[in-house]
Order: C-alpha cells, then sequence, then structure tokens
C-alpha cells in the first residue's frame, strides 16, 4: 500500500495523488502541474507556470522530509519546444547544487487545460552521502 504524502495543496479532484513513497521505502514520487494552494491552475509564461510547477514538488519533497538536494530525477512534458528555454531558466534556480538527471519531451497535449508543462520528480528521501 502506498503511503500517501499530504502537501500544502488541497486533494486533486482526479483518481491520483500529489506524492507517494513506497512500503518501507525511502523513495518519493511526485507529478505536478501549476497548481496554486488554492487548488486553481495558475496560467501564464513557461517561465510562470514552470515555477509554480517547480514550488509544488519542492513542498511535495519538504512534506516528505527531504530537500532538492534529494531530487535524483526530473520528467519534464512540455507542449511546445520553443519553451524549453523558459523552463530551463524558472526550473534551474531550484537546484543549489548538481541538478538531477533529467528528460524532457515535447507532447500534444497535457489534460490540464491551459498547461504548458508537467513535472515529474522523484526524490530519494534520507539518503547519505
Amino acid at each position: 500500500m502506498l503511503n500517501v504524502i499530504k502537501t500544502p495543496l488541497p486533494d486533486p479532484s482526479v483518481p491520483l495523488n500529489w506524492a507517494v513513497t513506497a512500503p518501507a521505502g525511502n523513495i518519493l514520487y511526485t507529478a505536478h502541474l501549476s497548481i496554486g494552494p488554492d487548488g486553481s491552475f495558475v496560467d501564464g509564461t513557461i517561465e510562470e507556470q514552470t515555477r509554480r510547477t517547480m514550488e509544488n514538488i519542492k513542498a511535495s519533497v519538504e512534506a516528505a522530509g527531504g530537500t532538492m538536494d534529494d531530487v535524483t530525477q526530473c520528467l519534464v512534458y512540455l507542449i511546445d519546444a520553443d519553451d524549453a528555454p523558459g523552463m530551463n531558466a524558472a526550473y534551474g534556480k531550484f537546484f543549489d547544487g548538481p541538478p538531477p538527471n533529467r528528460a524532457t519531451v515535447v507532447v500534444a497535449g497535457i489534460l490540464a487545460p491551459g498547461a504548458r508543462v508537467e513535472i515529474v520528480a522523484y526524490a530519494h528521501i534520507g539518503a547519505q552521502g
């Protein structure tokens, strides 16, 4: 059974959880969009959407007891390849040390209307050295 991590965001209105860990494990699995603390979609530029998405990832990681230094991999989904430079600029500000491994793909669309980016992150919470 998965351990659901409670985040500052309201519970999703669809069948998913913002962040979970597996039983007896310390790997966090989380995926986010540009959703504000009140549960509403935060529209804006790719930089604004990426920043809000990364703030949500950071909140999930911290709620699980980790920091952004614990993030080991991110998968970024963009609907427009031309958004990559703006996404990179906002994304990079969330990592003080070496950024995690990352894959970025361009997709036909994201289910949330208006969403230009969705980011999946994996974090190894409590990792030593």
